[in-house]
């Protein structure tokens, strides 16, 4: 179908208002969008509706024909419903850039146009189009019963017999099919996210095949708009091929799209793309938690005085939890990602160039304390994130639980935040980069705040120094031996190390003898001969024989509590 076609349809209300010389063009599809870049959105041959809100100024013009004409679509229709005529600056823009304008009469709906467009553009693929116009009215319709995601999915079951889970990077569900569809196993959302960020991350063209049992799904990702300006609440720094895949979600629909005509496949993208829109409008809804975030840590940084402190805090308890009757506790959590030196992390513009580090850990600190017992488009996250250079810090509410003071929420514990996301997150950041997390305690008053910022970000640089591509560390661990061994120099621990356990390693080598996990074994019983011999299956007198040997080898003696202390963090500093 051309737009020449579309013009002569008196029902479609079109006026032509430039691009005579261009009515040739054929139109493989519609889209309708305010969106100020919808570049990401569009194919090509589209006629693009708009009603002209993302217009703020004469100049946005230019610039939005521009990201049309380069992504070539067909040509451009404005509503005239809101602003009545269509701007000059806009038909100049048109001109210069060879793209037919049309003004769509205020008694014709958007509607009405687009159904017109996908019956007329292939009768093969008029079923699958209509049923992606019919998504794209309840998706774009906000307040909409059964409107959003859950609504595309529900389509995608009747129309085309398909079932499909909307998830997290994470692989925290964010949609299913409903009002009673099967729900995807917990373990297995988590593989399929831990199989889409491994695959997506080679850089390797999707959609993603994994098999699981005798299931194969398809993985198709879901990626949200270009990094914005800071200030702006949108993630930086996240559209490369580290930052974008480690915040993506993912539609895993229940089908091996190996076999699929290309028709099918182009639906199901396109139902990725409208899903992405939902995904903007919650990442905007972040907007105003982030830039509370933002105010709270720079007046932590700054150090401001404690009043000021406070004030923010009081603003901001109940944006993160409304009704609240009592002032809250906080917790801060501190996380950063390092990637890798074999190459380059990508800039805000998605070109390797220095890292935004703190843009991609704040994205996925969002993701981490997210309320795991939310399924929706818009959880529970009572949260705010804020990130500074190369670092993201989280504001996070702990309320009384009907405002007892025995009856306080629990605490955030380091390991428990990773214990469902490990193996997804591990497998987006194997071989480029590392997450590491700390945790505060628990605070009540502005002037803990800013001992809690350093309380996690010391528990942070001592998981920085495990092994492993995520990694956690608490409060609770500054208090003992584990808040030293990071900082000791490297050359230090590795002559300390050494000087203990070479000559026991060595022997085991030559003979064979288990020294070392018989040390270990010794001290993780408290030197108690009968539970230490009873732990590793073995008489008594072999234990002591082994302790003697290794006692002969290293001039040391394990009744000594000095000495106890020197192989137990020896061992610690391996």
């Amino acid at each position: 179908m051309r737009l020449r076609a579309l013009l002569d349809t008196d029902a479609l209300g079109l006026r032509l208002l430039g691009g005579g010389n261009e009515l040739d063009r054929v139109v493989h599809g519609v889209m309708t969008t305010d969106l100020r870049d919808p570049s990401r959105y569009l194919s090509g041959g589209e006629l693009v509706l708009t009603g002209l809100a993302w217009r703020r100024a004469p100049a946005d013009s230019e610039r939005f024909v521009a990201l049309l004409a380069a992504a070539g679509v067909a040509g451009l229709a404005v509503g005239e419903a809101e602003l009545g005529d269509v701007p000059e600056d806009l038909v100049r823009a048109c001109a210069g850039n060879r793209l037919p304008l049309f003004a769509v009469h205020e008694s014709v709906a958007f509607a009405t146009i687009t159904e017109y467009i996908v019956r007329q553009v292939s009768s093969e693929r008029a079923g699958d189009l209509a049923a992606v116009v019919d998504r794209h009215r309840r998706l774009m319709s906000p307040g909409s019963v059964g409107g959003g995601p859950d609504a595309v999915l529900d389509l995608l079951g009747s129309d085309l017999d398909l079932r499909a889970w909307l998830l997290s990077p994470t692989g925290r569900p964010v949609a299913g099919p409903r009002p009673s569809g099967p729900a995807l196993p917990a373990q297995a959302a988590g593989r399929l996210a831990a199989a889409y960020l491994g695959a997506a991350r080679s850089g390797r063209p999707g959609p993603y095949r994994v098999a699981l049992g005798p299931t194969t799904y398809s993985l198709f990702g879901v990626r949200g708009s270009a990094a914005q300006p800071p200030g702006t609440g949108a993630p930086q720094g996240t559209d490369g091929p580290r930052g974008a895949v480690l915040s993506d979600w993912l539609l895993a629909v229940e089908a091996d799209a190996g076999d699929w005509p290309a028709e099918r496949l182009d639906l199901l993208h396109g139902v990725t793309r409208l899903i992405a829109v939902e995904r903007d409008r919650r990442d905007a809804a972040r907007t105003v938690r982030r830039r509370l975030a933002q105010e709270i840590v720079e007046l932590l940084g700054t150090g401001a005085p404690s009043a000021e402190v406070a004030a923010r805090l009081r603003v901001a308890a109940p944006v993160l939890l409304p009704g609240l009757g009592a002032a809250p506790r906080w917790q801060l959590v501190v996380g950063r990602v390092d990637w890798d030196a074999a190459g380059p992390a990508p800039d805000a513009s998605g070109a390797p160039g220095h890292p935004e580090t703190g843009a991609v850990a704040r994205a996925l600190l969002e993701e981490v304390l997210v309320d795991p017992r939310s399924t929706g488009t818009e959880p529970s996250d009572r949260i705010a994130v804020a990130h500074t250079g190369d670092e993201a810090v989280a504001l996070v509410p702990l309320p009384s639980v009907g405002g007892a003071r025995s009856a306080e929420a629990p605490e955030l514990r380091a390991e428990a935040l990773l214990s469902a996301v490990r193996e997804p997150l591990c497998a987006g950041l194997d071989g480029e980069g590392r997450l590491t997390l700390g945790v505060s305690a628990a605070v009540r008053s502005a002037e803990g705040l800013r001992g809690a910022l350093e309380e996690a970000r010391h528990a942070r640089r001592v998981a920085a120094a495990r092994t492993g591509r995520v990694c956690a560390a608490g409060h609770e661990e500054l208090a003992s031996h584990v808040l030293l061994l990071p900082f000791v120099p490297d050359d230090v621990r590795h002559a300390f190390t050494a000087r203990l356990l070479d000559p026991l390693r060595e022997y085991d080598r030559r003979h064979r003898a288990e020294l070392v996990p018989t040390l270990e074994a010794f001290l993780a019983s408290d030197g108690s001969w009968t539970r230490c011999a009873a732990r590793l299956h073995l008489h008594v007198n072999t234990l002591r024989y082994r302790i003697g040997r290794i006692e002969q080898l290293t001039g040391r003696d394990l009744a000594r509590l000095e000495d106890k202390l020197d192989f137990f963090l020896a061992l610690r500093m391996s």
